[in-house]
């Protein structure tokens, strides 16, 4: 039976064709702009989202839409303007972009979880009566009543069975004699059910943080579009800031999108925003399972849930009402998207998803960006300062030690210098917690033969083997390849015993603490031992709660957490990322430095920050240990002005990988000599090198950056590119955190 149609949606599928598709509209259907469609395509059906209604198709016949999948839009107004412009801004097909956009689970129209409840037919009176009749005949189910009297809202059929032992069939044999009741329910996968918490009431402010919130809570009362660099030292309060604009934005019915480095989203956090917000609050982040993140996705959707907190990818959530984005650490490298495109930065996004919405938009920070602290001084953002800390804490002490003068003394090379172990000794007499930071992971970070100097590298990737004592192999870091047996002999030069370790990771910390002091109780948190969904809240909440002496660990230890009893950090290898040759360098350890000395001393104890060095006299150690970011912005925003870096030019990143490193390099040079044609003279076009990581998963890889003072011409360049050959693939990256990886 055919329908007649008067006007066309424009589809976009979710197959590997970029453009979108005209479908007619069947009178019988009623589509709107954002729902997911089921269309035919090449004789079988493909879901896909209307991107535009029209009165005319662009060709000459079409075929009309099968049905619609979605009851309402899956896309608001707002999020497809978002998502065009993210499109053209970061040179992407909008059916990449609604990727990113659109959860897996809802594209692919994962459904709501169902189960069978139990509830009472018959008053508890009767259902006692009935229950003391069947006790000696039917004890099977005088047991199912039992529980079920237990429960005022009835209880999952699940639960029942499992907390009476018994098979369904007792409970059918009640469910037919009409005492008890049995229907199918929604269950809400959320990740907060069940959690516990504690009720807290809003904290009195100091006057820093209430100018901070006038600023940000006139902005929401008019209802305009602004953005605040909350700029506040570690332990400043920044957090309850947040906290009181939410309540704000609450009260005059707005939504609120509440950012988190993935690495911060601890069950700390999230029970400081539920313990202020109850249920009003949805999670977000890659650790949910499909079903989970369906659920919380359509509560945000149905407006049930009016906070989201989650990672970078929580900022597409469908909020109503939007009217407060928070980004929280807005510094941070976890908010740029790199392996796929589009390449979007969460923290830009947000503040053009907050200029769209007109909403308030706050980047909070101990250690800004320096684009974001320029954008201040240039009068596009609001600056607010935190300089003092919430409480009665105060700053840590901090002292930098030459590690030059402690391998000298120790006649050789040592983990821990004199002062750091006398530190340690100290807090565990007193009880205290210490924090030992070490960006690397395993035990030694390569094998090497000393005969003719081989080292052990990954076959698949230009990058050192770790080895990881505990699991005795040798693993690659980037593309998970493992080496076991370790060899015991060099397979370059087959010399024998000549094999030897070099480089510390912090599975080697620990071991040699547990050398060092004995009866301390360590706790090490890196990306060997959190793979498993919760392992990082079941580590935090251990430690927090005083059950081990020292966390030893990687950046996951740096982030936003509030342990009390901690009053001694270490920083085991300060000026390890300062070797990097790429611009961003200074800025990274200044942050990271920074970041992780604010974790010691946030109670009422004195806290001691120890930065272990071989550059003691490079200015950005220095800084960081004064944390005198002031100081540190002068002299590297100077640097980055005379070389026409960030935030003072724009830059673009083309990465090119293939099987074929000839292919791949002849290649990237193609598209080079492309790019100096397309581009004006005021337009520096690098020349092709080889990548920081060279070779990954058997793909050589060549970059090439681009640096002017606008981003469109070269997007525009870049769109009319052809001529690439199919198995060479090229990577955009817009804005690009590294220029070296």
């Amino acid at each position: 039976m055919e329908h007649s149609q008067t006007k066309y949606a424009s589809v976009l599928l979710d197959v590997a064709i970029e453009k979108a598709l005209d479908y007619g509209i069947p009178d019988t259907l009623e589509v709107k702009r954002g729902m997911q469609v089921q269309v035919p395509l090449r004789g079988r059906l493909r879901s896909g989202y209307v991107v535009e209604i029209k009165e005319k198709s662009s060709f000459s016949k079409t075929l009309p839409i099968h049905s619609i999948l979605s009851e309402e839009e899956l896309l608001n107004e707002e999020l497809f303007e978002l998502a065009i412009w993210m499109s053209k801004y970061y040179c992407t097909s909008l059916q990449q972009v609604l990727q990113r956009i659109l959860p897996a689970s809802v594209r692919k129209n994962v459904s709501h979880k169902q189960q069978y409840k139990v509830t009472r037919l018959l008053s508890k009176e009767k259902l006692r009566a009935l229950c003391l009749e069947l006790r000696e005949s039917h004890a099977l189910q005088a047991m199912v009543l039992d529980v079920v009297l237990m429960e005022e809202k009835g209880i999952l059929l699940t639960e029942l069975l499992e907390k009476t032992g018994t098979s369904r069939s007792p409970v059918q044999t009640l469910v037919n004699k009409g005492a008890l009741h049995l229907e199918q329910v929604r269950v809400d996968r959320s990740p907060l059910t069940g959690q516990e918490y504690f009720k807290t009431e809003a904290k009195p402010l100091h006057e820093e943080q209430a100018e901070a919130l006038e600023k940000i809570c006139k902005t929401l009362e008019e209802k305009r579009f602004e953005t605040h660099l909350l700029f506040g030292i570690t332990g400043s309060g920044k957090t309850e800031v947040y906290l009181q604009a939410i309540d704000r934005a609450l009260k005059l019915n707005l939504g609120t999108i509440m950012l988190v480095p993935e690495i911060s989203l601890t069950a700390q956090t999230i029970e400081r925003f539920r313990s202020r917000f109850d249920d009003s609050i949805a999670i977000l982040h890659h650790r949910l399972s499909d079903g989970e993140r369906y659920d919380e996705w359509h509560r945000i959707r149905r407006g049930e849930a009016k906070i989201v907190i989650g990672a970078r990818s929580a900022l597409f959530s469908p909020v109503k009402n939007l009217g407060l984005i928070i980004v929280d650490e807005e510094h941070d490298n976890a908010y740029k998207q790199n392996e796929k495109q589009p390449c979007y930065h969460a923290r830009d996004v947000a503040v053009v998803r907050g200029r769209m919405s007109k909403a308030a938009v706050i980047l909070g920070t101990a250690t800004p960006s320096l684009e974001s602290y320029y954008n201040t001084q240039m009068g596009k953002y609001t600056l607010s300062k935190l300089n003092s800390r919430a409480t009665n804490a105060r700053l840590p002490k901090v002292e930098i030690v030459d590690m030059r003068r402690e391998f000298e003394k120790a006649g050789g090379y040592t983990t821990f210098s004199e002062p750091l172990i006398k530190g340690i000794k100290k807090r565990l007499e007193l009880g205290e917690q210490t924090i030992l930071f070490l960006n690397r992971r395993g035990y030694h970070t390569s094998l090497f033969c000393q005969e003719c100097g081989h080292i052990f590298t990954c076959p698949h990737c230009d990058l050192a083997l770790t080895f990881h004592r505990g699991e005795a192999l040798l693993a690659c870091h980037l593309c998970d390849h493992r080496l076991n047996p370790v060899p015991r002999v060099c397979t370059s030069c087959n010399a024998p015993e000549t094999l030897k370790y070099k480089g510390i990771g912090t599975e080697q910390v620990e071991r040699a603490l547990h050398a060092l002091f004995p009866e301390a109780r360590t706790l090490r948190v890196d990306g060997d031992t959190t793979r498993h969904k919760g392992s990082h809240e079941r580590f935090f909440r251990a430690f927090s709660t005083g059950k081990a002496d020292i966390l030893i660990g990687t950046q996951m230890v740096t982030k936003g957490l509030h342990f009390p009893a901690v009053t001694l950090v270490a920083v085991l290898n300060g000026d390890g990322s300062l070797h990097i040759p790429d611009f961003r360098a200074s800025e990274n350890v200044f942050q990271l430095i920074t970041q992780v000395a604010g974790r010691s001393g946030r109670g009422d104890l004195q806290g001691e920050v120890i930065i272990q060095t071989q550059m003691p006299e490079n200015l950005t150690i220095q800084q960081s240990a004064k944390q005198d970011f002031e100081m540190f912005y002068q002299t590297e925003i100077a640097t980055r002005e005379m070389f026409s870096f960030p935030p003072f030019s724009r830059l673009v990143k083309l990465t090119f990988s293939g099987a074929d490193s000839a292919l791949t390099e002849q290649s990237a040079n193609q598209v080079r000599d492309v790019l100096i044609k397309g581009l004006g003279k005021e337009y520096l076009i690098h020349p092709i090198v080889a990548c920081g990581h060279a070779k990954i998963k058997d793909q050589f890889r060549f970059q090439c950056l681009i640096r002017g003072m606008h981003v469109h011409p070269i997007t525009t360049v870049i769109q009319q590119l052809s001529g690439v050959p199919r198995q060479i693939k090229m990577h955009v990256d817009i804005d690009p955190l590294s220029t070296f990886f």
